[in-house]
């Protein structure tokens, strides 16, 4: 009778730890979204997608990344790990590695394989470059691995980073129109998966076209149609509407999808499956999906933040947030599943949109930069020192400067010198700068941030507020200004009070503040810092 009155006590303790707990965490990273998005859009979206998240969650209206460079890679990770490059080693989306002397790409992986309708190269990937943990690792630990762990995204980099290194599955999207993983997370694909793929979804979007969502006078924020800072999507005459994506789809393939808004709604489809057959949120180990929505991101890159393109992207996916709400209280259940929203950096203005409009500012050609530098190298010393320049960084050949007799201190410093010259450059910082940041450059230290003495350059560079490393249309990021940032940072559900703070926050408090709502270790890389404000006990209706 004993035993048994202890195995019921053990047991009705159990329940009350898991009910502490909300079933399932859906984070959602939207890429290159800017925060003013939320509010220059705010009249054309309906009350049940963003809105919804805005009114009944907590909203942080002033949520910064806190290092440079500001890409894709890196972002995702932070959000995740709660740590900055500096320290997961996720230092760009690919760069130069001083280690290794090749290029190297955030998730790449030669000893893993494709799994799926996918090419060789799209799934030899993995997140055996990330150096900490995240916050879904941790929550594998925290449960026994009990609790699931899936991540998924148009980008590779974009499943696989959020879902970390224990994770069950991560899905991204294929060329075929097909979503593919790698033989890091299994010996096949699900069948689910399987059988998804094989219904081409994909040709549903493409064969619809992409068309206005809403009246054309809806579209008031941004430029008119055919804007000249607006780039051309696979070889159209005119950035302009309606987009025939099936003759785009004759002619490449089923990539195209992600530079339309309908990359979204393919993969929140997935993600709705994915709960649907994975049971994600059914028992009483917290399981955690992790969303990437990248088509923001290419239209973003292509057409630029003023197009209406970019703004029916939103309109859209504002729309798709709303059905998986809608989803989520159905299957999961109000109350039990909790949600943040955030980005992986925001994004520039165009700068010849800025330069119009009398700000005296450009747009700085990459292979220009890289050329101009070679040739200060051969002018000066007769010899190229310049191994790379990439993600700001600028790698010189100490070797090659050592067998010409050169002390490298002046060499480095008559680079320095050089790149002070340049009308984008607004300084320069060296290795040693870098490591021995101590607080008093703001811009240095988010340098720092994002810096890692075996992978990064020997000098970095800052580029004045406004100028881009980037063509002539469309818009980049990368930089440590505001408007590369500058994210959104909501949080929806369970346990999470309504209410906003204007107050600056860093994007790497998200993985702290979700290990102590879920009473989980933080993830090793952390900093520990947590949002106070979402601690409120007051449940979202």
């Amino acid at each position: 009778m004993k035993k048994l009155l202890l195995l019921i006590v053990f047991i009705l303790v159990s329940n009350l730890q898991a009910q502490q707990r909300p079933k399932l965490v859906v984070g959602v990273v939207v890429d290159q979204m800017r925060m003013e998005y939320l509010y220059r859009f705010k009249n054309d979206f309906s009350e049940n997608g963003f809105k919804r998240i805005m009114n009944k969650g907590y909203v942080f209206h002033n949520a910064h990344f806190n290092y440079m460079p500001t890409y894709t890679g890196p972002g995702h990770a932070s959000v995740y790990t709660g740590a900055t490059p500096s320290v997961h080693g996720i230092v760009g989306n690919e760069w130069f590695s001083r280690t290794t002397g090749k290029e190297r790409y955030c998730t790449d992986d030669e000893s893993v394989q494709t799994l799926g309708d996918g090419t060789k190269a799209e799934g030899e990937m993995s997140p055996k470059n990330l150096l900490s943990t995240t916050i879904t690792d941790e929550l594998r630990m925290g449960t026994n691995f009990k609790g699931k762990v899936i991540g998924m995204s148009i980008k590779d980099r974009g499943a696989i980073l959020p879902a970390g290194h224990f994770a069950n599955w991560a899905f991204w999207y294929s060329k075929t129109g097909a979503f593919i993983s790698s033989t890091f997370y299994g010996e096949k694909l699900p069948d689910w998966v399987t059988e998804f793929n094989y219904q081409k979804n994909y040709l549903n979007y493409i064969n619809q076209g992409w068309n206005l969502y809403k009246p054309a006078a809806t579209y008031n924020e941004s430029d008119a149609d055919d804007s000249p800072y607006e780039g051309k999507l696979y070889g159209v005459d005119k950035p302009v509407f309606p987009y025939d994506l099936k003759k785009m789809y004759e002619k490449n393939d089923a990539g195209v999808l992600r530079v339309t808004p309908f990359g979204n709604n393919l993969l929140a489809d997935f993600a709705m499956k994915a709960i649907e057959k994975e049971e994600l949120g059914k028992d009483e180990n917290t399981d955690f999906l992790a969303i990437s929505f990248s088509s923001t991101d290419y239209v973003g890159h292509v057409l630029g933040p003023r197009s209406m393109e970019l703004q029916d992207t939103y309109l859209r996916l504002d729309q798709t947030m709303a059905d998986l709400l809608a989803y989520l209280d159905k299957n999961v259940g109000k109350g039990n599943y909790l949600l943040f929203l955030t980005a992986d950096h925001a994004c520039a203005e165009n700068a010849n949109f800025l330069k119009n409009n009398k700000l005296n500012v450009k747009n700085i050609e990459y292979k220009e930069i890289s050329k101009a530098i070679k040739k200060f190298s051969t002018d000066t010393y007769n010899e190229d020192f310049v191994t790379n320049y990439s993600n700001f960084n600028l790698y010189l050949n100490k070797t090659k400067i050592k067998e010409k007799g050169l002390e490298y201190s002046k060499v480095e410093q008559s680079f320095k010198d050089f790149l002070m010259t340049q009308e984008q450059v607004k300084k320069v910082y060296d290795e040693e700068e870098i490591t021995h940041s101590c607080g008093n450059d703001y811009y240095l230290d988010m340098i720092a941030n994002g810096y890692d003495a075996k992978e990064d350059g020997n000098l970095v560079i800052l580029d004045k507020p406004g100028y881009i490393q980037y063509g002539p249309t469309g818009t980049s990021h990368g930089t440590p200004y505001a408007y590369d940032t500058h994210a959104p940072l909501l949080f929806f559900g369970w346990n999470i009070p309504a209410g906003e703070s204007h107050e600056k926050k860093y994007i790497t408090q998200i993985a702290p503040t979700l290990a102590q709502k879920l009473g989980i270790t933080f993830p090793n890389g952390s900093e520990c810092e947590v949002l106070e404000e979402v601690f409120v006990t007051k449940k979202a209706k």
